[in-house]
């Protein structure tokens, strides 16, 4: 598949910029997934899937935000497996990630790229 031959990206707006608080986690369904946004105190803003792979459950965005390094993340509520903000990958068990989402803030809304 060539690039012309890709699917146009979808934006969604999903919340104010101020409305997500540093090194916290907000949920959103967009266009039928739900997904974990986090504002970093950096002011980067990630969103990943949040459903936690290990136990089925839809909490990781009220995980525990950190980080590894330069790498930001966020430790699941339920067995405390740490995902990277950045690749989705686990970081405890690289066999397991979580998907990621591309964000941008326009006009201070914060979009999801699907």
């Amino acid at each position: 598949m060539t690039v012309a031959e890709l699917p146009a990206r979808v934006w969604v707006a999903v919340c104010a910029y101020t409305a997500l608080l540093p090194e916290r986690g907000a949920c959103a369904l967009v266009e039928g997934h739900q997904v974990a946004l986090f504002r970093t105190f950096d002011g980067d803003v990630h969103a990943i899937a949040n459903l936690d792979p290990f136990t089925g459950a839809n909490v990781l965005s009220r995980g525990i935000v950190g980080s590894r390094g330069e790498e930001p993340t966020v430790a699941s509520p339920m067995h405390k497996q740490v995902f990277s903000l950045v690749t989705g990958e686990c970081l405890d068990d690289p066999s397991v990630s979580v998907a990621t989402y591309p964000t941008r803030v326009t006009d201070g809304r914060v979009e999801v790229g699907l």
